[in-house]
């Protein structure tokens, strides 16, 4: 070989380079799952504000109205519930703001993470501390109101399959609100007028039962609505969502 040849450098192959089309994009659902967990047990005290206001309202609407036991037993599912709506609402001011604040939700949508399973987990779990423990505290009407046991029970499960939808609609309020500047003030306006059908009929489904009547029917209404609500209303939130980074 000649020294002439020798000191040509090698060619470089002009094939192209095959590159793995099994790379991972976006995060992984126990990933997501795992970081929305830590972020609420590290904000347990905006968790605890809906559920301070829940046991306040409870528990001085006795002592406003009377001790009249017919009274209290009338207007204690009543209570309970406008209780319960009323810290749902007040717990949805934080769902999407501080995400959009601190870059997480640029985060997702670059990484290519799927929008509408972020916003399923996200309000799963905020349904875990807070409709979740509201059900279970609204057994405290039981001595506060005089209900019954099977009252108790008529109520603890009517929160528990309406207020998924509740959650939802206010959640759909609180992204329509996002970008602007004082929209934690129009959430209530714009989720309370949809929430008031449901709150209606999961009185009236408890009334029935405490009468001796069939509720089941108006239950398993509120559970369908709820379970519609949860298919389609992480889509909707997520592409306001979307708009709202975008903008």
């Amino acid at each position: 070989m000649s020294a002439s040849n020798a000191s040509q450098p090698t060619p470089i192959s002009s094939a192209p380079i095959d590159v793995p089309n099994n790379v991972p994009t976006g995060i992984a659902t126990h990933e997501l799952w795992r970081r929305e967990w830590q972020v609420k047990q590290q904000g347990a005290v905006q968790w605890l504000y809906p559920l301070v206001l829940f046991l306040v309202i409870i528990t001085l609407f006795p002592l406003a109205v009377g001790s009249e036991p017919q009274l209290l037993h009338r207007l204690g599912v009543p209570a309970v519930w406008i209780a319960a709506l009323l810290s749902l609402v007040m717990g949805v001011d934080g769902l999407f703001k501080p995400a959009m604040d601190n870059g997480t939700l640029a985060q997702l949508v670059v990484s290519r993470t799927s929008l509408p399973l972020w916003v399923l987990i996200r309000l799963t779990i905020h349904w875990i501390f807070s409709s979740g423990l509201v059900a279970l505290l609204s057994l405290l009407a039981v001595p506060l109101f005089r209900l019954s046991w099977g009252e108790a029970g008529a109520l603890l499960a009517s929160i528990l399959v309406g207020s998924p939808m509740l959650l939802m609609l206010s959640a759909n309020a609180s992204s329509l609100t996002l970008s602007l500047k004082n929209g934690a003030v129009l959430v209530p306006l714009i989720a309370l007028p949809m929430q008031l059908p449901v709150l209606i009929f999961a009185t009236g489904a408890v009334d029935l039962y405490a009468t001796g009547l069939n509720g089941l029917p108006i239950l398993a209404l509120l559970a369908a609505g709820s379970i519609i609500s949860v298919l389609i209303m992480p889509w909707a939130i997520a592409m306001t969502l979307k708009m709202a980074w975008l903008n």
